[in-house]
């Protein structure tokens, strides 16, 4: 489930810059950006479409982290004029043929497009095998909140972080593990034969913990993962699962 956030005032671009993870500042024109919210220790919180269909300015973000979101927004807002409401809206989204006024997901081409308007029918699509596929991590699954480091969850690669706009909250933590250190850990695709629950540890055969398994799909699996001990046959509960070759 996702909720729309409709955002107004003069102030509401600049607002969100100080904010989030992305630039946000282009969409002074009709368009969308992947962004996320993360706590002062650069932890995320959450992460949401910031979106101009071309009349109004909208938040596009998880259900269940939405009023969380709300919270925190209005934390920050102090004396900027910017307001909060909820649209008369649908989200509906797609792959193949969009539609007129549909915006492309950011995040990769594979996943399509996002409609904001009167709701749609829905497309049968498969989006777990699309997300373990493409490496693309979800809202309370990999993305994990006050825990996850946006730049080990692909972020990235995800356009989800610039990393030439000003400061934001969790900025310095993340500027530093992109410029100054090496990630060590990562979410990564697995083979994997047979299956285990959500948040199963991942053990290498000497028994040290490797990682943890999430989402499963068509014999390969999202693992977040030490990216040091990825070889030999690991095991999560009953699965056994490798890594490329």
């Amino acid at each position: 489930m996702r909720r729309l956030i409709r955002l107004t005032g003069p102030d509401t671009l600049s607002f969100l810059q100080g904010l989030v993870s992305n630039d946000v500042l282009g969409l002074k024109a009709r368009g969308i950006v992947y962004a996320a919210l993360l706590t002062p220790q650069g932890r995320y919180l959450a992460d949401f479409f910031v979106v101009n269909t071309g009349s109004e300015l909208l938040l596009d973000l998880p259900e269940s982290l939405a009023d969380g979101v709300m919270r925190r927004l209005a934390m920050y807002r102090l004396r900027a004029d910017v307001a909060f409401a909820a649209p008369d809206l649908s989200i509906s989204r797609g792959i193949g043929d969009a539609p007129e006024g549909a915006l492309p997901d950011p995040r990769h081409p594979a996943l399509g497009w996002r409609f904001y308007g009167s709701p749609l029918p829905d497309a049968a699509v498969d989006w777990d095998a699309i997300r373990v596929a493409h490496i693309i991590p979800e809202t309370g699954i990999e993305l994990i909140p006050d825990e996850t480091l946006i730049l080990e969850a692909g972020f990235e690669r995800l356009h989800g972080v610039d990393f030439r706009k000003g400061c934001y909250v969790g900025q310095e933590v993340t500027a530093r593990m992109k410029h100054k250190t090496e990630l060590r850990k990562g979410l990564v695709r697995l083979h994997i034969s047979g299956t285990a629950p959500v948040g199963t540890p991942i053990l290498m055969p000497d028994g040290r913990e490797a990682g943890r398994l999430f989402t499963q799909s068509g014999g390969q699996a999202l693992a977040q993962m030490r990216l040091d001990r990825l070889a030999g046959p690991l095991q999560a509960g009953d699965a056994i699962l490798r890594a490329d070759a």
